[in-house]
């Protein structure tokens, strides 16, 4: 099969951990053991997350001038390739040598118009409690939002529109490349209006989820997996009523409402999949990848599902 994974920014930078090269490095290892034992059988494609990196850069970034602060587009490149070298030497490590690997550096097309750029949605950079949020958003005008009981910066999350690298990506998966590509939803780029197509970059952080999705539909993928936190989607996350949805047709999941800052999206993004061609999407955790590709583990996701089960 040919099987796109996209990898939760919790996969490489857990909340709460400290944002350091090991810590990532570390989990990179992580991910990659449950990735490589699938490289015998099946053509593989990652994308990943990259909030917590992009907003360390960001962050980072706020010791120059105002105006010799990098963009969140160049950001977003530099941790497609921060990510893609950790992932491509972890997975390395523990792949046949002859197994070929690449990180394509991925730009994305969003719209002008888009109203995302109107009600910044996207969390990036580490958390914070309110007063060190007031304070912050009153010396650099960034916008905060509550995540859980602490808060986090927000940017714009246009949707994505085209992947421009989409042929290249192609190319390399019939050399039976594994390919790490549109991480962090890919880098946002625009062509400017009354300009003669001239692309530009745009200060924006695209949905990693709906990013992945397309990026599927565009290779013709079998499966997209959505690897996160959770062994499945549950209903009443949390609480002593929790279930968990091991199989359901798209239609089913509309009757339920899941948070907009974390599952919402990757519910969204694997019904959007199912729907198109009669194809499948997994949404589970990374440590039961396998049993994912099986469909034995986590919430699958088919139009040919006869009715909704538990597990």
């Amino acid at each position: 099969m040919r099987v796109v994974i996209a990898l939760g920014g919790n996969a490489l930078l857990r909340r709460g951990e400290a944002m350091t090269a090991d810590t990532q490095r570390r989990n990179a290892r992580i991910a990659a053991q449950a990735i490589a034992p699938l490289a015998a059988d099946h053509e593989i494609v990652i994308t990943h997350g990259n909030g917590p990196q992009v907003g360390l850069l960001a962050l980072q970034g706020a010791a120059y001038k105002p105006e010799e602060a990098y963009p969140l587009d160049v950001l977003g490149a530099e941790t497609e390739g921060m990510i893609g070298y950790m992932l491509e030497q972890e997975l390395g490590n523990l792949l046949p040598f002859e197994q070929p690997l690449a990180t394509l550096l991925t730009m994305v097309e969003v719209d002008a118009d888009d109203l995302g750029f109107q009600n910044p949605t996207k969390f990036v950079g580490p958390v914070y409690d309110l007063a060190e949020a007031d304070r912050i958003r009153t010396e650099k005008g960034w916008v905060f939002k509550q995540d859980g009981e602490k808060w986090r910066r927000v940017v714009a999350s246009p949707v994505p529109k085209r992947i421009f690298e989409i042929r290249p990506v192609r190319w390399l998966l019939e050399q039976r490349t594994i390919v790490i590509c549109a991480g962090g939803g890919g880098i946002p780029t625009m062509y400017e209006k009354d300009a003669n197509r001239k692309l530009v970059g745009v200060e924006a952080v695209i949905d990693k989820d709906l990013c992945s999705e397309l990026l599927a539909r565009e290779l013709n993928a079998d499966l997209l997996i959505m690897a996160t936190d959770a062994e499945a989607v549950c209903l009443d996350w949390g609480k002593p009523s929790q279930k968990a949805i091991h199989r359901a047709r798209p239609d089913d999941l509309t009757q339920f409402s899941f948070a907009a800052g974390s599952m919402g999206p990757k519910v969204d993004a694997a019904c959007h999949f199912a729907r198109s061609g009669n194809r499948t999407a997994a949404i589970g955790s990374l440590a039961d990848i396998a049993g994912l590709v099986r469909g034995e583990r986590g919430t699958i996701i088919n139009g040919g599902f006869t009715a909704l089960s538990w597990h």
